[in-house]
């Protein structure tokens, strides 16, 4: 009796141990998890395709879909869990207007000042997050939905994840990795579209060299661009307020090692964070449904629909343009805010035509053009959705 009651014992325990084990709790939508933060694991790797976000973003992926059994406080979604903690960043719009101080401080904005007209281009992109802003309402989403969905267009994590925590935070970690995913993509997905909306001709239009920006005007830049873009837009002040303030630190000449922190070890710290708990807020449970799908291929319409608009605005600006200042098409992926992918790839498909056609610092100013026209778009849609 002894023995059969330490083997019931210890059966009873073995079967309560397996039960919360990931293999008792493991479903097929794990599997399809764990094997997309495997994908993106391998596209940072191997393709190098934007590694500083898609490694955190890919392993927490793989985190968040561990299964587990509730009660043991492990899960983003558990109350006083570690990961949940770490999501507090996200769930209430921490991390974005840090990343924006971080960007602000590494972004050079002479080419946009020597050249103003090209803030146009970075304006025109963002009929991109209007567009599937409309999309998604007529596919049934609510009008807070419909809006956080749309700032997918701009290519824009930081903003992505900003809006959609105001707006509709059921749908964040979808709008999230779509809004990462797409900036990863870039180099996939833009060139195709820029191939078939220009010319010969057009591909191999030489722009003028920018000119010579002097100190003052870049110190006067951050504090004017604030003080416009804010007043427009109040609700866009803690990305607007951030990205300026940034920028200011490094124009400024006398806060280096400010500017130097922001651009590095704070953004650093933050994008570990910010990519580790929104790859974890994928847990299959929450994450998989038909709306994350939908929101997928809304993203995708909104980042076509923003590269297209971009290129055909300047293809219209160049109609009231002299020959002298024509702008090269090319640069007009380069409105949504993926920095500098957006740019570069302008610049690479630029000298597939003419090698000798640098368009990298040109393509720079409506690419920092649209962080800002992102910014103002999300300022945009949080004042009268929120």
């Amino acid at each position: 009796m002894e023995g059969q009651s330490f083997f019931s014992f210890l059966t009873e325990h073995l079967l309560h141990f397996y039960s919360n084990t990931g293999f008792s709790n493991f479903t097929w939508g794990h599997g399809i998890m764990i094997a997309i933060g495997l994908f993106f694991i391998y596209l940072a790797i191997a393709k190098e395709w934007e590694p500083m976000l898609l490694i955190p973003i890919g392993f927490g992926i793989i985190v968040g879909n561990i299964p587990f059994t509730e009660g043991f406080m492990v899960g983003i979604y558990e109350e006083g869990s570690v990961l949940n903690y770490l999501y507090f960043g996200v769930r209430y719009g921490v991390y974005p207007p840090l990343i924006f101080l971080g960007i602000g401080a590494m972004t050079d904005f002479s080419t946009l000042i020597s050249n103003p007209k090209l803030i146009l281009i970075g304006a025109a992109a963002q009929f991109g997050i209007f567009g599937a802003y409309a999309l998604a309402l007529a596919l049934g989403f609510t009008g807070a939905e419909a809006g956080a969905i749309g700032i997918i267009g701009g290519a824009d994590g930081p903003t992505a994840i900003f809006i959609s925590s105001k707006l509709a935070p059921h749908l964040m970690g979808a709008i999230a990795i779509s809004a990462y995913s797409y900036m990863a993509l870039v180099p996939v997905l833009q060139p195709p579209i820029m191939r078939l909306l220009t010319t010969s001709k057009e591909r191999v239009i030489r722009m003028k060299p920018p000119r010579t920006v002097t100190k003052l005007e870049k110190i006067l830049f951050p504090i004017i661009g604030m003080l416009l873009t804010t007043f427009v837009v109040p609700s866009g002040l803690p990305l607007l307020g951030m990205l300026f303030f940034g920028n200011l630190l490094k124009e400024s000449g006398v806060t280096r090692r400010l500017a130097e922190t922001a651009r590095g070890p704070l953004v650093d710290i933050v994008t570990i964070l910010l990519g580790l708990t929104v790859g974890a807020s994928t847990q299959a449970t929450v994450f998989l449904n038909p709306s994350s799908v939908m929101i997928f291929g809304l993203g995708a319409a909104s980042f076509i629909l923003a590269t297209t608009t971009g290129i055909l605005f300047v293809k219209f600006m160049n109609l009231f343009l002299s020959t002298e200042n024509k702008i090269n098409p090319l640069i007009g992926n380069s409105g949504v805010s993926a920095v500098p992918d957006s740019a570069r790839v302008s610049h690479h498909i630029g000298m597939e035509y003419d090698k000798s056609n640098y368009l990298l610092m040109h393509a720079m100013a409506p690419n920092v053009a649209g962080v800002i026209g992102s910014a103002v778009a999300a300022g945009i849609l949080l004042s009268f959705l929120y």
